[in-house]
């Protein structure tokens, strides 16, 4: 979401721009566009396929230039189709295991996605909290990947919201909150929830009102991860950007209306091709250097180092449009009212008390070099979980890392998962691990089960004093 607002420091003449100029401009055009230069990026993936069938261009340099110059071509657009996960098998404890792709539950604006091992070995369960902020939810393919080998993992995909129609209804900020309580409810209690950037707002909320209410599918653990708890520590230029606009000015500026010829026509939505070309803005020199990167690897004859970009970019293109609503209620209760650390933010009604949470570990991973969201903003969790006792209570800095290297890379594989892991493992209230027939894992138990114990005797202790009082 923090990206999302980038947008509005693209060209201060944005001012100029009317409303009936966005809204009832700018997604046909955009749309009128693409169908556009559809013929031409046709022929170059016909091009590219007709001289597959030639080996013998790949050896000659003029033929690789010109494959290369049609591939520039071929990946260009911008796509509004979800990517597969791609996640076929994974490796647990030195076997490869396959991974089944199956549809836990449904909605018309997300599916909660099961990655179920054809293997009976029970693991800690885990929702993985997917941002809904102009990206699928594929986009966390490599940290989907890590967790798999030690968790059994569900995954929020959101879907498009050009392809949902308007009799659906609304999905803003509420609703949001509302389908993840759907979801830690439908995986069962003691599951786990790991939340990444925008969603960590919703997650906390979402976790906290599940605790208001004593709710049995309270997760054992949350883990926070580079989000935008506290937006009033570090601001960063995205976080002015955010407050320099008073929320009208985005709703009149940003939002369209999805045009014909979708489901989810007339539907207001911020459009995914806006949300790309503030990501890309950010990163403009970087972007222009990989395709050079790309098309000079392909036309040289080195497949493998083009492919890579190339698989890249065929994810980084592919957008989601967000509804109205959830777009312009995140940027205003999370970045320009700061809702939560206030104590006044409201979710279906209910005021939001993170200070309710008195039995859910609480995991907050921030990078060091994150410009995106502050080293702060993540673990002023903490403070607001105030009903949580320390040994509950865990913060993790991770030095050198961005914001992607938070959740993505080397750091997030060998760093930050050891630590994410253990929080979970520890919080099981049993050892997920262990099998019947495993006769020296049979007693095992987590450090949170030997704490629930100690709770609970400590608790016993209490009430056999305050008996013996009355009695005395």
């Amino acid at each position: 979401m923090y990206c999302l607002l980038r947008s509005t420091g693209l060209d201060v003449s944005c001012d100029a721009i009317t409303e009936a100029a966005m809204n009832l401009l700018a997604y046909p055009l955009y749309q009128w566009l693409s169908e556009c230069l559809r013929p031409a990026r046709a022929w170059a993936s016909f091009s590219r396929l007709a001289m597959a069938q030639w080996p013998q261009s790949t050896e000659h340099p003029t033929a690789r230039a010109v494959d290369a110059w049609l591939e520039l071509l071929e990946c260009s657009a911008i796509t509004h189709r979800r990517p597969s996960f791609g996640i076929d098998s994974v490796e647990v404890d030195g076997r490869v295991v396959p991974i089944v792709e199956e549809t836990a539950m449904q909605t018309p604006f997300g599916t909660l996605v099961h990655f179920r091992k054809t293997t009976p070995t029970p693991q800690p369960r885990v929702l993985v909290a997917a941002p809904l902020s102009g990206h699928f939810a594929t986009l966390l393919r490599g940290t989907l990947r890590t967790m798999l080998a030690d968790h059994d993992v569900y995954v929020t995909d959101w879907h498009n919201a050009r392809d949902i129609p308007v009799s659906a209804g609304r999905f803003g900020f509420d609703e949001y909150v509302g389908h993840l309580i759907d979801f830690i409810r439908h995986i069962g209690p003691d599951a786990h929830v790991l939340a990444i950037c925008q969603p960590t707002v919703a997650a906390l909320s979402a976790v906290s009102l599940l605790a208001a209410d004593n709710d049995p599918a309270q997760p054992a653990s949350l883990t926070l991860m580079a989000g935008p708890i506290d937006c009033r520590v570090g601001p960063t230029a995205v976080n002015a950007l955010a407050n320099s606009k008073p929320i009208e000015w985005f709703e009149k500026n940003l939002i369209g209306v999805v045009p014909p010829g979708f489901a989810g026509e007339q539907r207001r939505v911020y459009p995914g091709f806006v949300q790309l070309s503030a990501f890309m803005s950010m990163n403009s020199e970087r972007h222009v250097q990989s395709f050079e990167e790309m098309y000079y690897q392909r036309a040289k004859g080195d497949p493998a180092k083009a492919d890579t970009i190339r698989a890249f970019y065929d994810e980084y293109l592919a957008t989601c449009d967000l509804t109205a609503e959830f777009y312009l209620e995140t940027v205003e209760k999370v970045f320009q009212q700061y809702a939560l650390p206030r104590g006044e933010l409201m979710v279906g009604g209910r005021l939001v008390e993170p200070a309710a949470i008195h039995r859910t570990a609480l995991l907050t991973v921030e990078g060091e070099k994150d410009d995106i969201c502050a080293v702060g903003q993540t673990v002023a969790a903490q403070d607001l979980c105030s009903g949580l006792p320390p040994y509950l209570k865990t913060h993790h800095v991770q030095a050198g890392a961005g914001h992607y290297g938070v959740f993505n890379g080397s750091k997030w594989e060998k760093q930050i998962y050891p630590i994410v892991r253990a929080t979970i493992h520890d919080n099981e209230p049993f050892d997920a691990s262990t099998t019947a027939s495993d006769e020296d894992n049979a007693h095992r138990v987590t450090l949170r089960a030997l704490l629930d114990a100690r709770t609970s005797s400590q608790a016993a202790t209490r009430r056999r004093s305050r008996k013996m009082a009355l009695t005395h």
